[in-house]
């Protein structure tokens, strides 16, 4: 190998990086396509001819040609909550009351909140290491391998730092357009709207797919497991943006609430003008100092909310109300509509939640009634238009036996809901089933809604216990289902792998009714075994933290009976793990201690520190209060050290921590 080459890739790649971020950046190419082309070629030539040279963070990489079998999980460090939402400007100023109730003193940031696909970067030394999706909040999706093809994402930063940046993945309204075009000309199915296209490229297997359909990311935040003393939001974004990072143009500094609400209205107001989709505004506090006093709730953070513009509302006709049955057995009347296109998607359907929402609104059918998508997602039905009955619409009447088994159904005296009670009720077997099998719950992926409805019409699924019957069947699976031999292998293995799930997943597959995902790992973590929680009683269960009378007696109801009873015997045989596989937090020196840690460790991590102690039963808090028992603070703490002693917590050095957790 020349030095010659060796320069000359080098000086191609700085080229074709500072054009790169010209273009999809800056909007401000100084080089014609052509030029760039026959540059990247050049690369791709040397490349190929010194394979050894070639690297992650190249220009090339944005082409494309990775291909996966399947998309790996992967655990988000610091959890990505979503935000509350505010529909209204006095739901907005309830918010700043709020802040301003425990921090007076701050401003705002206002920023367009783009409808698109949420995602995380990992940088380690300069370099993006992983992409991921959001998922569920703690555990996404690795798709680094189709965020390289976005070319406003920098493959490496001008610094060498390890830091962690969220954004959010988009369409541009020309290149859904230009897309649907080019798929309607091969015969394909279009996409419905951007954030639909920005998805379901994200999610390609090969990358070169991905790096065809031209998506773009806007970043908005840098992730770090505590703001206090950190740079304002605004600086931040600064920051970022000098590391070459995309950062909204429209992103705007205010320092009251009303200036707030005028911001959010001109994006309102002007949303058609944008060249991307916006849905909404998210309206953050400045001063990231303040974020961990202003606190957080279990699934958002209190000193940010997005505002969702109102949802855009059409009339229609409801052609017919049918009946729905849930896994629980709930039966919810549902109005089928003639199809109306709301915000770039087709509405043909919308809740009615039970018996009394319809009467108090007298919905019936043949009505003409007023729609609208709450939040832009459900479709729900505003209001009636009874000037436009013709007197022929009746009255509606509740139905008193499930329209799938025929069963009575049960109301009830304090509940607005009906039930199906029958355990044999086809529908609620069906929704077990796509529930069992859900990310939530055994996450057996591949085995999705569509599949498990087709599987059980085939006769192949009937309860929950069929799913690890389905191997007995592959060869009629693969002739009968529709199926290569490659699909179908792929849902077996994944069902065999779910066998080893922790206790909590399997109890929240189960479908008990109340026994959410939350109180399922609380009753995993206490009772440890599955079999524990079937023969504990009302006393024993509601001595748990979090679990009250309620969910208790539906915890005995449901192991009570005989047919529930035989399903977990069928899971057992077919070797299901039934214990608790995390880690239980031990009754160590820091059980039932709540613990703030400050300042830099040099043995750990503040995150290590952190699952140490809730390991031995402590819990770990961004804010100093009363009610902390220990602040840890290493070098350089800063407020929370200073607060810590006004309050007369007690202050602790890393060395005592470490001493602690050893004893």
């Amino acid at each position: 190998m020349s030095m010659d080459d060796k320069k000359r890739i080098e000086e191609l790649r700085d080229k074709l990086n500072r054009y790169n971020h010209e273009y999809h950046v800056l909007d401000n190419p100084t080089i014609s396509d052509v030029e760039y082309d026959k540059l990247m070629r050049e690369l791709e030539d040397l490349e190929e001819k010194h394979p050894k040279l070639k690297t992650d963070d190249s220009p090339t990489m944005r082409v494309g040609g990775e291909v996966l079998d399947q998309f790996k999980k992967v655990e988000h460090t610091i959890p990505m909550l979503s935000l509350s939402n505010a529909f209204n400007a006095e739901e907005l100023r309830d918010f700043d009351r709020r802040v301003r109730k425990v921090e007076s003193d701050v401003s705002y940031v206002v920023e367009p909140k783009i409808d698109g696909l949420a995602a995380s970067l990992i940088y380690e030394n300069g370099h993006l290491k992983r992409a991921a999706t959001r998922g569920n909040g703690t555990t996404g999706e690795d798709i680094t391998h189709n965020v390289r093809t976005i070319k406003s994402v920098p493959l490496s930063l001008p610094e060498a730092v390890d830091i962690e940046v969220r954004g959010e993945i988009y369409m541009r309204k020309a290149a859904f357009l230009s897309l649907n075009e080019e798929r309607e000309k091969n015969g394909e199915n279009t996409f419905k709207n951007p954030r639909n296209a920005a998805a379901g490229s994200i999610r390609q297997l090969d990358s070169k797919v991905a790096a065809r359909r031209d998506l773009d990311m806007f970043v908005y935040v840098k992730t770090e497991e505590d703001a206090e003393d950190n740079e304002p939001h605004m600086k931040t974004l600064e920051t970022l943006k000098s590391y070459g990072f995309k950062i909204n143009p429209e992103i705007k500094k205010v320092t009251t609430i009303d200036e707030a609400i005028k911001r959010t209205a001109y994006f309102e107001d002007n949303r058609e003008a944008f060249p991307y989709e916006i849905d909404g505004a998210v309206i953050k506090v400045n001063e990231r100092s303040r974020y961990s006093k202003i606190g957080y709730t279990a699934r958002s953070p209190k000193w940010a909310i997005a505002y969702k513009f109102k949802a855009e509302e059409a009339i229609t006709k409801i052609e017919s109300i049918f009946f729905q049955v849930g896994r629980t057995g709930q039966v919810t009347p549902v109005a089928a509509l003639s199809p109306v296109d709301i915000q770039g998607s087709t509405v043909s359907r919308a809740t009615l939640h039970n018996d009394a929402y319809v009467r108090e609104k007298d919905i019936r059918e043949g009505d003409d009634v007023t729609i609208r998508k709450a939040g832009d997602i459900i479709p729900e039905v505003i209001s009636v238009i009874p000037e436009r009955r013709s007197g022929n619409e009746e009255p509606f009447k509740m139905i008193t036996e499930c329209p799938e088994c025929g069963k009575p159904l049960k109301k009830d005296e304090n509940e607005a809901d009906t039930y199906c009670v029958n355990p044999e009720c086809p529908a609620r077997r069906v929704e077990s089933l796509i529930h069992f099998s859900s990310r939530g719950a055994m996450n057996i992926e591949g085995l999705g809604e569509r599949i498990v409805e087709h599987f059980h019409n085939e006769g192949y699924l009937s309860e929950i216990p069929d799913i690890y019957r389905l191997k007995n069947h592959r060869e009629a699976l693969i002739m009968r289902a529709g199926f290569g031999p490659k699909s179908i292998d792929k849902i077996l293995k994944n069902i065999e792998a779910s066998k080893k799930n922790s206790l909590e997943q399997l109890l929240f597959g189960l479908g008990i009714r109340y026994v959410g995902k939350k109180v399922s790992k609380v009753l995993a973590m206490h009772f440890e075994e599955l079999f524990a929680i079937m023969e504990a009683d009302e006393e024993t269960l509601t001595n748990v933290d979090e679990i009250g009378e309620k969910i208790a007696s539906s915890i005995i109801k449901y192991f009570n009976d005989a047919h529930n009873q035989k399903i977990i015997e069928d899971l057992k045989a077919f070797n299901l793990n039934m214990t608790f596989k995390g880690t239980k937090p031990k009754q160590g020196v820091f059980y039932n201690k709540t613990v703030v840690l400050t300042g830099s460790l040099s043995t750990m991590t503040r995150n290590e520190a952190k699952e140490k102690i809730e390991a031995e039963g402590g819990k770990v808090t961004g804010s100093v209060s009363k009610k902390t028992d220990f602040v840890c603070a290493g070098s350089d703490a800063g407020s929370k050290l200073e607060k810590a002693r006004k309050l007369n917590v007690e202050v602790i050095d890393e060395e005592t921590l470490v001493d602690m957790l050893n004893t």
